[in-house]
């Protein structure tokens, strides 16, 4: 029997649970598990519930929001695998983790390809049997260069995320318009802190006592996107800023391993420049 990923945003009004348990109900749906959340500051209810039964999404979409208030928005989702591509400059502690996880099952996507702008991560990739695309960006301007990107992701039937795993170039905004909420980047720092290039030295140079990575959605502002996921972990004054950076890529790599499951699993709900993670 297939299960169905049903995500509700809606202005709060009283009886919404009551509502579209009922016409889960009316279709013979049976209720695997169910979340829900009021944000009281701007009124919103946030509903992600798991069903299992058939559907006409059409039909229940239509059901939905006739019981709904106006300014809803309904997804409703067959439970698969979703297609990733990761992209990646040098670093391959992140790359690495996915694939490894990729390789034993625990990831529930399909990775349909790697893109880079250096050939350096080629070796690493080649024994997961995974397309590599390497697209360097010597000698052509950035808007050649991600013009190039774009024609190379339009190859593949669908994209559902782009995992920026340590790719370390900055996209323009015409750039991120093309995959709204859909890029997932990880931040070696615990954000708002610290943001751009080499955050551990500036972690140093303030004298911290953690340290930490963020994954977000990336959005035309620099390490400004929504907030996925979040971690640290303690440091002392014997550190030095190399020392920080080498502890920094543990909580990198299971950061974005949390945030990746999260989307894959349909979990969150972006809301403005904030987020709601059941």
């Amino acid at each position: 029997m297939n299960q169905y990923r049903i995500l509700i945003q809606a202005p709060d009004r009283s009886g919404l649970v009551y509502k579209a348990a009922k016409i889960f109900y009316e279709n013979n749906l049976n209720i695997i598990s169910n979340n829900e959340f009021v944000d009281n500051e701007q009124n919103q209810f946030f509903m992600r519930t798991v069903v299992a039964g058939d559907i006409d999404a059409k039909r229940l979409n239509e059901m939905l929001a006739a019981e709904m208030p106006e300014e809803t928005s309904i997804t409703i989702k067959l439970t698969r695998k979703k297609n990733i591509v990761l992209m990646a400059t040098k670093e391959a502690h992140v790359l690495g983790d996915i694939l490894i996880r990729y390789a034993e099952g625990q990831l529930d996507a399909n990775i349909v390809g790697i893109l880079s702008n250096y050939n350096t991560l080629r070796p690493l990739c080649s024994h997961f049997e995974i397309p590599y695309y390497h697209i360097s960006a010597d000698n052509i301007t950035r808007e050649e260069h991600e013009a190039k990107v774009l024609s190379t992701l339009a190859m593949f039937d669908s994209i559902d995320y782009i995992v920026l795993a340590k790719y370390m170039r900055i996209l323009t905004p015409e750039f991120t318009k093309q995959y709204p909420n859909k890029m997932i980047n990880i931040h070696h720092s615990f954000l708002p802190a610290f943001i751009g290039a080499n955050p551990y030295k500036q972690a140093h140079q303030r004298g911290v006592k953690i340290i930490g990575a963020t994954a977000h959605f990336v959005n035309e502002n620099l390490d400004e996107g929504p907030i996925i996921e979040q971690d640290v972990i303690h440091v002392d004054h014997a550190y030095e800023w190399q020392d920080m950076q080498q502890a920094g890529r543990d909580v990198e790599k299971v950061v974005l391993a949390r945030a990746l499951k999260l989307a894959l699993e349909d979990r969150i709900f972006v809301n403005g420049n904030k987020t709601v993670i059941f």
